[in-house]
């Protein structure tokens, strides 16, 4: 039975992971020991509805546990919540985004090195089966020569957990699953709503389309021979993210790269700093 705390409660994610777990049953040789939150009132809810554990503080489960997820719905928590376990080596969800800062991204990296931590996380939007046909055609040209593409999710841009980057990961996540994780150079413009965003890999570019208070999800490839693209939904993503973690958990063998698994953390800031100068910004790499 791997023994498995959730640090940072605050946000749906840890509520459906304990759902599929503790009611659902989707795997049965997890247990959850407990969680935390520094909103005491989010975790008191998960130990009414499902009786788990309320821990006092976020390191309280060190030796105590076999992994640990990190779900807080500020992203500057992450590196913070995840650092006294890195040590003990134990495999860790990490949700999205993997942390705000450039600064934090390159030092949560090199711990997780050092340690050999295996990771996971990020956005569960690209476990949506679209998302993954389209990732497939373009690997394999199934349309032609990959010219481009087009992107579209929710944004939240004023809020209190880290407000462009609380929700902007998702759509980066997808484009980084379908088109590659480091492209050079984005634009960004704000009309009203909408934030459009021009994302410039060596080859070909992608436009990405932040829009507020709306919860729809578009991907889409430009080939030579066809636009293949369209709406998807997230219906059980959730559930595909937690057995991603459980794989990680028995194989201890991680599917990207530590390099991988922290770029959209340069890209977020790129774009960021697109957003607010209303220039062209340099995606920084993240490379030790």
């Amino acid at each position: 039975m791997y023994k498995i705390a959730i640090l940072g409660c605050e946000n749906s994610h840890a509520n459906e992971f304990l759902d599929a777990v503790i009611n659902r049953k989707i795997v049965d040789d997890i247990e959850f020991v407990g969680v935390y939150s520094e909103k005491i009132e989010s975790a008191e809810k998960l130990h009414d509805r499902y009786g788990v554990y309320v821990a006092n503080s976020y390191d309280e489960f060190v030796g105590k546990v076999d992994g640990v997820m990190v779900t807080a719905r500020h992203g500057d928590n992450h590196y913070k919540y995840a650092k006294p376990y890195i040590a003990s080596g134990i495999p860790m969800f990490i949700d999205k985004p993997i942390t705000c800062t450039e600064e934090d991204a390159k030092a949560f990296m090199k711990e997780l090195k050092e340690h050999s931590v295996p990771v996971s996380g990020g956005s569960m939007c690209v476990f949506a089966e679209h998302v993954q046909n389209l990732k497939k055609a373009a690997e394999e040209e199934k349309y032609g020569k990959v010219l481009g593409g087009f992107l579209r999710a929710p944004i939240k841009m004023l809020n209190q957990n880290g407000n462009f980057f609380f929700y902007a990961q998702h759509l980066v996540q997808v484009m980084t699953e379908i088109f590659g994780s480091y492209p050079n150079t984005v634009r960004a413009v704000n009309n009203g709503d909408t934030y459009s965003c021009l994302v410039r890999y060596a080859d070909y570019d992608v436009n990405l389309s932040y829009v507020e208070r709306n919860n729809l999800y578009y991907a889409g490839i430009n080939c030579a021979d066809a636009y293949v693209g369209g709406a998807y939904e997230l219906t059980g993503c959730s559930d595909k993210e937690i057995m991603a973690y459980h794989d990680l958990l028995i194989t201890r063998k991680q599917k990207q790269s530590y390099e991988d698994f922290f770029a959209p953390v340069y890209i977020l800031n790129a774009l960021n700093r697109a957003i607010v100068s209303g220039c062209e910004e340099t995606v920084n790499r993240g490379e030790e």
